[in-house]
């Protein structure tokens, strides 16, 4: 027999998590699928696209102030170099902190995180596929689907990590290309 709820969330991420919590704080039994396989909620925004971003962008605009500009307002630094290693680091670290709050929050509030991939199969179930292939299957009076963004390959030119990126990789270079 599936598990039983009154809202299935399919997506993790912003507006995903944002409605599971609210759903529950209105005494609603919320599961949010979340198809991320390390199992950090929060989706694209928070694990590899708004949050790392802008904390690499925080750190290189520090790194820039401090090799341009801090002259010219009389403070003198000695050598500045780059530690990209500290700095992919940090940004780790901003976007554990985040997801671990979310986390946080479903736990206050009840909500159960399903980790899998989501299929619709009608009459109020939800399929999900775990990462090892499992399948189990919700039963929700309602389901909200908020399936959020993924980067997209072009077919003749294919993601390498290397030369050719998508986003997600670009906040993960070591050494910064050239």
């Amino acid at each position: 027999m599936a598990e039983q709820y009154d809202l299935v969330v399919i997506g993790g991420g912003p507006g995903g998590y944002a409605a599971a919590i609210r759903a529950a704080q209105l005494k609603l039994k919320v599961a949010c699928v979340e198809k991320r396989p390390n199992k950090a909620l929060g989706g694209t925004c928070l694990n590899v696209g708004c949050i790392p971003s802008k904390a690499l962008l925080d750190s290189s605009e520090m790194y820039e102030t401090t090799l341009h500009k801090l002259a010219r307002h009389g403070i003198k630094v000695g050598s500045v170099a780059l530690d990209l290693d500290a700095m992919l680091k940090r940004k780790d670290k901003v976007v554990s902190d985040l997801t671990g709050g979310v986390a946080g929050l479903f736990k206050k509030y009840k909500v159960t995180p399903v980790y899998g991939a989501g299929k619709l199969l009608g009459g109020g179930k939800v399929e999900v596929t775990a990462a090892d292939g499992s399948k189990s299957v919700l039963e929700a009076k309602n389901i909200l689907l908020v399936p959020g963004s993924e980067s997209v390959e072009l077919p003749f030119l294919k993601f390498d990590g290397k030369f050719i990126g998508s986003s997600t990789d670009a906040l993960n270079y070591n050494p910064v290309p050239k």
